[in-house]
């Protein structure tokens, strides 16, 4: 009986832990303020949050940043360009938990504290 519980109680929570993920978004930031933030929830094909900064090669004290959603192919690179002849680097870091791309803090997302339940409730059920 016991091991039923547990099988249902795992196929529960992989449906449970199917969840989105909610991102901090800012199109335009400057000196770390955000112009016209807000939050938003992400889609399949962008699975991951982001923070991304620009910075022109002619100054380092010019930066930009942006956050939101991004697909995980684009995650974690650095890419080099010009506009109008200025060189610039823009850098996109990534991060799977709920607002991870907004002020630092030690999240937990749903589904990693329903494993860790899992496990104590099947190792209480070894013994």
């Amino acid at each position: 009986m016991r091991k039923l519980l547990l099988v249902c109680t795992v196929f529960m929570a992989m449906f449970v832990t199917g969840e989105t993920l909610t991102c901090q978004t800012c199109r335009v930031g400057f000196v770390g303020k955000c112009m016209f933030g807000s939050t938003e929830t992400c889609s399949d094909s962008e699975p991951n949050c982001f923070r991304g900064n620009l910075a022109f090669n002619v100054s380092s004290l010019v930066t930009l940043q942006t956050q939101g959603c991004l697909n995980s192919t684009l995650c974690n690179r650095t890419e080099a360009g010009t506009l109008l002849t200025v060189g610039y680097t823009v850098t996109k870091t990534c991060c799977s938990t709920d607002l991870c791309n907004s002020a630092s803090s030690i999240q937990l997302p749903l589904s990693a504290a329903l494993a860790a339940a899992l496990m104590v409730v099947w190792s209480n059920c070894l013994l």
